[in-house]
């Protein structure tokens, strides 16, 4: 097998050619359909099998693709967290591709198929990119190459006044939070005096108590916009609607997990053991979403709105297990300064608190006649024990039969 670096490239080549596909089939939709959506298949299935090598094998690889200059370079690293990642990317958008062959089939002739698949092979490069970027100047490089993308897929059918306002908020939106994960990169960078990712391992919690919850929010916002965690979700629930059906399942299968790995990325490498602050906002933020995006979903009639914002709950939950983690984390965990502070207080307050109050005899007698009439086994039934079904009379040991 070639090794994995051929691999992951050649994915990377078969996108390049799928979008320029794209464009070489301007003037003919059905050749510009099949190129450009089967290569995007091609690169999908590809970088399927480099996910699936990386994991069976525990790579941890790094290397520069051949663009970049010595202070910017384009360098790849592929481990377990961008090999999972990558692994769904490359299902989805397997699946994704598969549809788009027959789904904009009816397009053609009606709408510019070609301009489609050309983005949207830009948008598959720019996911795995993402994924796999280790330093900060590429990471935000393919990061606006997404979401640019994104925009131009969700504002296809650009004649449609919703879906202008859904593309532009998405837009403002977007580049909101990459200013947002600009700062917090530079912070970094200024502390460890390089911009790759391999020298920011574990530096976050090092920073002062401000810088260092500077960048966590900072980080947490940031990732947080594209994530669609309430309240900054407000793209999410205009831009599925207004994007084709097969853009709209790489948006929420997809492109909001780069919110989500980048969250994982901050939370579990960048920081070792972060405030216990930091975890219980993000646990509170995953709550909110995962409530709030379910009462919202019940709410909606149309389909794509109630899928944003079921997906929006899930990314709630995804939040909870990532603030539970950040918790248990912290010094001492959460659990141990609970238990201090309740066992400290009962203890304190013992002699006030666990008196027993004198029982009064008549009681002894009641559960006295208790104990007798229900078998001699200190067990009192159900008031509807002895129906035959789920529970026997104990006092006979054997299962009553229900009337007839």
């Amino acid at each position: 097998m070639p090794p994995l670096s051929v691999l992951f490239n050649g994915g990377l080549v078969v996108y390049l050619a799928g979008a320029a596909a794209g464009l070489a089939g301007f003037g003919n939709a059905r050749r510009a359909r099949i190129g450009a959506f089967g290569l995007a298949l091609a690169g999908a299935l590809v970088q399927t099998v480099t996910a699936v090598v990386a994991l069976a094998n525990g790579v941890d690889a790094t290397w520069s693709l051949p663009f970049g200059i010595e202070l910017f370079t384009w360098t790849i690293r592929v481990n377990a967290l961008s090999a999972y990642f990558n692994l769904a990317a490359g299902i989805l958008g397997t699946a994704v591709s598969i549809y788009s062959l027959g789904y904009l089939r009816e397009m053609e002739g009606r709408r510019n198929v070609g301009v489609l698949g050309f983005f949207y092979n830009f948008l598959l490069l720019s996911l795995v990119l993402v994924f796999t970027a280790a330093n900060a100047f590429f990471f935000l490089l393919v990061w606006e190459v997404m979401a640019v993308s994104a925009y131009c897929l969700v504002s296809f059918e650009h004649e449609k006044v919703e879906t202008r306002r859904a593309g532009m908020v998405f837009l403002i939106m977007s580049h909101a939070g990459t200013g947002l994960l600009l700062i917090a990169f530079l912070i970094l960078a200024q502390a460890s005096g390089s911009l790759d990712f391999s020298s920011f391992h574990l530096l976050a919690s090092k920073l002062p108590p401000a810088q260092q919850g500077a960048v966590f929010i900072l980080f947490f916002l940031g990732f947080g916009v594209k994530a669609g965690i309430i309240p900054i979700h407000i793209w999410l629930p205009a831009a599925h609607p207004a994007a084709p059906s097969n853009v709209s399942a790489l948006m929420s299968g997809i492109v909001i997990k780069t919110g989500i790995y980048g969250m994982a990325l901050v939370f579990f490498d960048f920081f070792g053991v972060p405030p216990v602050w930091a975890g219980m906002l993000v646990l509170g933020i995953g709550v909110v979403s995962a409530l709030l995006g379910v009462l919202y979903a019940l709410m909606e009639q149309d389909l794509k709105r109630l899928l944003a914002y079921s997906t929006i709950e899930n990314v709630g939950i995804i939040l909870i297990g990532f603030g539970a983690a950040l918790v248990f984390r912290a010094p001492g965990t959460f659990h141990a300064r609970g238990h201090r502070t309740h066992r400290g207080t009962l203890s304190r307050d013992q002699p006030r608190y666990f008196q027993v109050p004198p029982v009064p005899r008549r009681w002894f007698g009641a559960a006295r006649d208790a104990y007798t009439q229900h078998g001699g086994d200190g067990r009192v039934d159900p008031p509807h024990a002895g129906n035959g079904v789920l529970f026997p009379d104990r006092r006979n040991r054997d299962f009553r039969v229900a009337a007839a």
